[in-house]
């Protein structure tokens, strides 16, 4: 499986001309590296270094008024390839497409994210727009 780290330029385009108002939900899926893999050669777990990842982006997610929805451990791959297998997953909320695109941008965030490149041997970030259940199981409320 190619691994997914960092967005294209192509994909992030696409995101920021995406404008509509209101929250963006980012549905992150995570497999880690046993061993992270620093340009320095820093050593730590794949773990270790996404922990530091989430402990020096998280003021920048926090006060661009992002906050986590919703997070869980991976069991099984019920349905889907069985050879992919995900360590983390969880969901962002972003204030706006706007708030997204600055905390990329944000000097602090970019010093940051190398914890994340050196920890993610692949991964999966989906944009959602947020919905409200339907009257029944898998719909949406209309509106």
């Amino acid at each position: 499986m190619p691994a997914h780290v960092d967005p294209t330029r192509e994909s992030f385009a696409q995101f920021r001309e995406m404008q509509r108002p209101g929250p963006v939900h980012m549905l992150n899926l995570v497999r880690l590296h046993d061993r992270a893999r620093y340009q320095d050669g820093t050593e730590a777990t794949g773990a270790e270094a996404y922990r530091a990842y989430a402990r020096e982006s998280g003021p920048v997610f926090e006060r661009l008024g992002g906050r986590q929805v919703w997070v869980g451990r991976p069991e099984l791959m019920l349905i889907g390839p069985s050879d992919e297998r995900w360590d983390i997953a969880f969901i962002a909320e972003y204030p706006s497409v706007d708030a997204f695109v600055a905390m990329i941008r944000d000097p602090d965030y970019r010093l940051a994210v190398r914890h994340r490149q050196a920890a993610v041997a692949t991964s999966r970030l989906i944009r959602m727009e947020p919905g409200r259940p339907g009257a029944h199981f898998g719909e949406l409320a209309e509106g």
